[in-house]
């Protein structure tokens, strides 16, 4: 694959939890939250992004969520647990997702607030990102208005080597969530 063709990361908040007495590790999905996963799955199904990596959180509640997601696609993808994904900062997703191989062009990372949202909102910078859709500039007013809602997803598009994805490069061409 060359590195000129455009890559798509899809930023999928797990769904929602509850909150038994265990650590925030281990919390498990409260019941809304395993419809939301499997809503949110059969949305990212629709999309037609067919995923070549997908890397989730070694968390309870985003490995439910990835596997009751993942069960609607049509294509499972290479899935990679990332202790790193778990209370990372948008900096320390970058790095991980630096490491991507160039082979994969479509990556999912299943993950936590307030780090997605973040991730969400540098990438494409201020401006939306150079070569931004026309949605863009909605995905972000409505990201924006509601922050990044459990089972929700992001899905942002750059061109390059996954070694040059930093800040104010992408674009966000979509944002779901299971409230719309």
């Amino acid at each position: 694959m060359s590195v000129a063709e455009p890559r798509r990361i899809v930023l999928f908040r797990h769904a929602k939890a509850d909150w038994p007495q265990v650590t925030d590790h281990e919390r498990p999905l409260a019941e809304r939250g395993r419809l939301d996963a499997a809503t949110a799955g059969s949305r990212l199904a629709d999309t037609g992004i067919p995923f070549d990596l997908a890397l989730c959180s070694t968390a309870v509640r985003t490995r439910e969520t990835w596997k009751l997601a993942v069960h609607e696609l049509a294509h499972r993808p290479k899935t990679v647990y990332e202790e790193r994904l778990y209370e990372a900062s948008p900096g320390e997703l970058i790095a991980v997702l630096n490491e991507t191989p160039d082979d994969a062009r479509n990556v999912i990372l299943v993950g936590h607030n307030p780090s997605v949202q973040g991730l969400a909102e540098i990438l494409p910078g201020a401006g939306g990102g150079g070569g931004a859709s026309a949605g863009s500039g909605e995905a972000r007013e409505r990201l924006t208005r509601r922050g990044f809602a459990t089972a929700g997803f992001a899905v942002l598009s750059f061109t390059g080597s996954w070694k040059t994805l930093e800040p104010g490069v992408a674009a966000l061409d979509d944002y779901w969530a299971p409230s719309e």
